[in-house]
Formats: C-alpha cells, structure tokens, sequence
C-alpha cells in the first residue's frame, strides 16, 4: 500500500488534475497507478505529462526510450517502473526477454542502441559528470546532438519516476513479464 494516497478513480483526484486524468486514459486505456499517486499535486501531474508528451515528439525511437527506462529503473531500484516498461517494452516496443534483460544491465544487443543505453548508465550512475568521450562514443553510433539531449532527458524522466515510486511505494498495476534479472 503506497505512502499517500492514490486515487482510487479519476472523480477521486483533485478536480485540476481529472482533465490529465482522463487523457491519460484516453491514451492508454487505463490509468496507471504512477498517473493517479501524482495526481495529488495538479502542478506535478501537468509537468510531468507534458515532459513525457514533449519527450514522445522527439526524436529517439519507443524501443529506445523503454531501453533508457529499463535501465534506469534497475539502477534506482524501481521495482514499478521495471514491471512497467517490461510490459511496454515487450508488448509494444517488441523487445524480447533477452533484450530487456540486457538493457537492465546497462546495454543492448542492438550497438546504437547499446551505445543510448550505455551512456544513459553512465549518466544515471556518474550523476551527470561524464566524460567528453563518452558523449563523443553516443554520437559515433549515429545519435544526434538532439538525440543526445533526449537520452538526458529520458533520463531526468526516469529518475523523477523512480524516485517517486520508491518515496511511495506506488503500488504495483502492470502484470509481471519476466523474473527479475540477474
């Protein structure tokens, strides 16, 4: 049971944050527990969708960013986010087991993609003091400089989640996958 509470229907949630709410739904299908455990402050509900939506506009593939998500979930320990993008990832990203159990390793049996999520690891792990070279090995496996900023950016994304998950203990509503990785 999560720390504060999570609103158990739209009509529950302050009345600023239902709009949110019900687009959400609208997109998914579903509100999921992280939208609604938010929706108690309308101001982070409306930042943090727009963040996610401005980030969907960019450049970097799905499977990417739930690549980037994967990773940075196991790295902050983020048990919901982990059973989150797992779904994501393997239902609508296509990745497969092996692959997802990669990118929680920090890579990729994709190089471009091996080279996002590495220098996503780094990020995460280094908080940011990454060295030239490794922004210079991101751009060799073909990312742009907007793409670049997309990967710190889904970064940022992930880590706000993840804490959030773990402060709350957002309950868990995404059905297991996989086991958990070595």
């Amino acid at each position: 049971m999560s720390y504060i509470k999570t609103p158990a229907s739209i009509e529950d949630a302050p009345e600023q944050s239902r709009p949110v709410l019900q687009a959400v739904e609208k997109q998914l299908g579903s509100v999921p527990n992280i939208f609604r455990i938010i929706s108690n402050s309308p101001a982070v509900l409306s930042g943090f969708v727009g963040f996610q939506g401005a980030l969907g506009k960019g450049q970097l593939t799905p499977a990417t960013r739930d690549r980037i998500a994967l990773a940075l979930a196991e790295i902050n320990g983020c048990d919901y986010c982990l059973t989150a993008h797992t779904y994501f990832a393997s239902k609508f990203a296509k990745l497969d087991e092996n692959e997802i159990i990669a990118n929680r390793a920090g890579t990729s049996s994709d190089p471009k993609a091996a080279a996002a999520v590495t220098f996503a690891k780094a990020l995460a792990e280094k908080r940011g003091d990454i060295a030239p070279s490794e922004i210079e090995i991101v751009r060799a496996a073909g990312y742009s400089d907007a793409e670049i900023l997309e990967i710190i950016a889904h970064v940022a994304l992930n880590t706000f989640t993840n804490y959030v998950n773990r402060a709350l203990d957002t309950e868990i509503d995404f059905p297991a996958i996989f086991g958990k990785a070595a």
